[in-house]
């Protein structure tokens, strides 16, 4: 039973990491296109 916990509490873990990234990589995408479109012109 506690492996079973263990194995879940580290599963949250993990995908807590991966969302918490794909957040990251988001925001750093809309940076990139704001600060690029201006340069454009």
């Amino acid at each position: 039973m506690k492996k079973l916990l263990v194995l879940v509490l580290v599963a949250l873990g993990g995908f807590a990491v991966w969302r918490k990234v794909q957040q990251d990589r988001a925001e750093l995408d809309l940076w990139t296109e704001a600060t690029s479109a201006g340069n454009d012109s």
